[in-house]
């Protein structure tokens, strides 16, 4: 339903994120017009969704592998 933009009106980009991920969607790190499904870190995923984060993993196609996730630095929203 959703990927780079959030469908849901009434939620905030995290709340929309959440729902999403209960209702079986994975997490996705949306870089500039790519979208790239995520593995691992859930909870860290689960904590940073909606913020804009700084992601270390491996890409294979459109499947990143995370390593680590942390809230960016030094970013404007």
């Amino acid at each position: 339903m959703c990927g780079a933009h959030h469908m849901a009106k009434d939620k905030s980009p995290a709340e929309c994120t959440r729902e999403c991920v209960k209702q079986g969607t994975k997490y996705a790190l949306v870089v500039g017009k790519k979208v790239y499904t995520m593995e691992g870190h859930e909870a860290e995923l689960d904590k940073l969704a909606g913020d804009r984060v700084t992601v270390k993993g491996s890409v294979t196609g459109d499947m990143m592998t995370v390593q680590s996730v942390a809230l960016a630095k030094n970013m404007p929203k």
